[in-house]
């Protein structure tokens, strides 16, 4: 059973956490937790702006390239996960460290663990097929509806709640009450933050290299293996603007401008979170500063508490 302290890096998405936790590996023999939604997809690198084969190799990560664009990974399926990974990671005698900017995951593995109840597979796929053609509003409303304290989240977290709600008979947050287990462990959160003005600016410059390093050509292969647009891991920020652009939705030359804007307003929404949801011990560092700097900041602090 895993135990003790774990550094969980955090921030708003295109602030350098990748950056900083290969760094931090000049300071600790670590082995990276990816708390990232986007990056358990295959095949999806660049849309995903994934660790480097190289980078990888440097340093290990756990939780990249773990499943197929046509399949979900729900937040308690990705803390189950988690919490055996970094089993794995100390029992190497090595540093887990957590990073990412996806909050539901962070949530699930600081929590404790949903267990999910049964659900019959020939109804689930049917329902599926059925939920497949709502509208994000229409799903949203199905969810609030089904779900008192639904509280948002998007396309897929809709799914979840309704899913939940009509093949069980209990909302998703009567389960995630009834089923939560203890904290395995205790987080050390560091949390990176840029000026806004920055943050904007460097989430262009990654939308216009997307696109130019081949981000559309990625995707467009994807889609050619038979994948649906609306598959789970062809409608995060990035990749569904170059699916729009291929389903003819939008110009090419419009790609990267509504990856920036799409882009920002989920950074905005992921600074909010981590503001206000981090319980326990918080380090919030200013990350205009290089990599190798702040990777030393955290490992001081992290010698003395």
């Amino acid at each position: 059973m895993a135990v003790g302290r774990i550094p969980v890096l955090v921030g708003p998405t295109a602030v350098g956490k990748t950056a900083v936790a290969l760094a931090l590996a000049a300071h600790w023999p670590l082995e990276v937790i990816s708390a990232d939604s986007r990056q358990v997809y295959r095949r999806l690198d660049i849309g995903t702006a994934k660790p480097t084969r190289k980078e990888q190799a440097r340093v290990p990560h756990h939780g990249v390239d773990i499943l197929d664009p046509g399949h979900r990974f729900s937040a308690g399926r990705w803390a189950a996960a988690a919490s055996a990974w970094i089993e794995i990671v100390q029992a190497r005698q090595r540093l887990p460290v957590v990073v990412g900017g996806t909050g539901l995951y962070v949530r699930a593995l600081m929590d404790g663990l949903f267990r999910e109840p049964a659900l019959d597979a020939t109804r689930r796929k049917g329902l599926e097929r059925y939920l497949a053609d709502l509208t994000p509003a229409e799903l949203v409303r199905w969810a609030s509806r089904l779900d008192a304290e639904y509280a948002g989240g998007g396309r897929q977290r809709a799914l979840r709640c309704i899913e939940m709600a009509l093949m069980t008979g209990y909302p998703l947050t009567h389960w995630q009450r009834a089923a939560r287990e203890g904290r395995r462990f205790e987080p050390w959160y560091v949390v990176l933050s840029v000026p806004r003005p920055i943050l904007h600016q460097r989430i262009e410059r990654r939308a216009v290299e997307m696109v130019q390093r081949g981000l559309i050509e990625e995707v467009a292969a994807v889609l050619a293996e038979g994948h649906a647009a609306h598959a789970p891991g062809l409608d995060g920020i990035g990749v569904k603007e170059a699916v729009e652009y291929l389903h003819g939705a939008r110009a090419r030359d419009s790609v990267a401008e509504a990856i920036t804007i799409s882009t920002r307003q989920y950074a905005k929404r992921q600074e909010t979170w981590f503001r206000h949801q981090l319980d326990g011990e918080v380090l919030r560092l200013d990350a205009t500063r290089p990599p190798t700097e702040l990777a030393a900041e955290i490992a001081a602090h992290w010698s003395k508490t």
